[in-house]
């Protein structure tokens, strides 16, 4: 289960890559390609997945199971309903938390018939007597149910429909060794380039019928943080800004305007990141400093501070890990206006009781 602080914290953060509500979701799949054709961006993984459905489809039988993993908010669900509708199959959507005993899983595959797309968002997060009763349907496509219980419990050897498993997860690690290896195709999908994110813009500001000068969406892609669900959501905060403040129309100065009212700096840093930044520099000298001790001084949980501030300052190269802790870079500090802690070098550094012995 999540905790109360992540799920605050995700409510707070307009640029958290976590789904808000299901009011967002659903504004969200408005907004999803169909097609491999409308999708922008990984474009490695749209060739091969291209290739395997026109094989498959050729050979007339279903798809290997697929596994998606990486950051949330890049399209690893859009691209589980691409498949289905590239194989021209159902889907039937689940997740990990909502699967807890046999019986639940019982009722999906019982349901699914050939070629049909079953969808487990979060499958790192199955449990242990769900995951090993998957095993034998993704491998020889049958289960042994348990009905009753007691002296009158007894094993039924049910048969399933070849079907196609397609698993997202966001924590690759936590999949268990078993797992990971029954699927055939495995795809780590990464952050989206500024000039993705404007295609994806442009895309979804012509469904919503969006009048927009030149050169705004590409400041929106700017502060997206490599990702699309941020991206549609910021558009969809400048929209409102520019519906109420302005005409409609989404110039530069209705973008710069609705952004710097939630507080998004040029490189899409919030508040939240700024404020670890500066803790670095004004209590910890730079760094290194513990993540323990950087929650601690902001009052905020670590898995917060692990999950959704630190994976993007990695990225821009703001900030470092080390094995003695946070350090923050000098890049960050010009970005920040902040003066720079230049650090000793440790391999010059004296050496235990080395001052006593001179």
């Amino acid at each position: 289960m999540f905790k109360v602080d992540e799920i605050l914290m995700a409510i707070d953060r307009i640029i958290t890559a976590q789904s808000l509500n299901q009011q967002e979701e659903n504004f969200n799949v408005s907004l999803r390609p169909k097609s491999l054709d409308e999708c922008v961006g990984q474009a490695g993984i749209r060739e091969k997945l291209s290739i395997a459905i026109t094989a498959a489809k050729k050979r007339n039988e279903p798809l290997e199971h697929i596994l998606f993993y990486g950051p949330p908010g890049l399209g690893k669900t859009t691209l589980a309903n691409v498949v289905a509708y590239e194989m021209g199959a159902r889907i039937r959507c689940s997740s990990g938390p909502a699967l807890v005993k046999q019986g639940d899983v019982m009722g999906l595959l019982s349901n699914i018939n050939t070629g049909d797309v079953l969808f487990i968002d979060e499958i790192h997060r199955l449990s242990t007597p769900v995951e090993e009763f998957i095993y034998p349907a993704m491998e020889e496509f049958r289960v042994d149910f348990t009905v009753d219980s007691g002296m009158h419990a007894k094993t039924i050897n049910f048969p399933l429909k070849r079907f196609t498993l397609v698993g997202a997860t966001t924590r690759a690690g936590l999949l268990s060794a078993p797992l990971r290896s029954r699927f055939g195709m495995l795809y780590h999908l990464e952050f989206y380039n500024r000039q993705e994110l404007t295609l994806i813009l442009k895309r979804s500001a012509d469904l919503l019928q969006l009048q927009c000068d030149d050169g705004t969406l590409e400041l929106i892609a700017a502060r997206s943080r490599g990702t699309p669900r941020v991206a549609n959501r910021l558009l969809k905060r400048v929209r409102d800004y520019a519906q109420v403040k302005g005409t409609g129309l989404l110039s530069a100065k209705i973008v710069e305007s609705a952004l710097k009212m939630e507080q998004i700096d040029p490189l899409g840093l919030d508040e939240l990141d700024r404020a670890v930044l500066r803790a670095l520099v004004n209590v910890y000298d730079g760094g290194p400093a513990g993540i323990e001790a950087i929650a601690a001084t902001l009052g905020e949980e670590r898995d917060t501070l692990e999950d959704v501030v630190e994976p993007y300052l990695l990225q821009i190269g703001f900030l470092r890990r080390t094995k003695r802790g946070r350090e923050i870079t000098k890049t960050a500090c010009e970005h920040l206006g902040l003066k720079y802690h230049q650090k000793k070098d440790a391999s010059i550094e004296p050496e235990l009781f080395e001052e006593s012995q001179q």
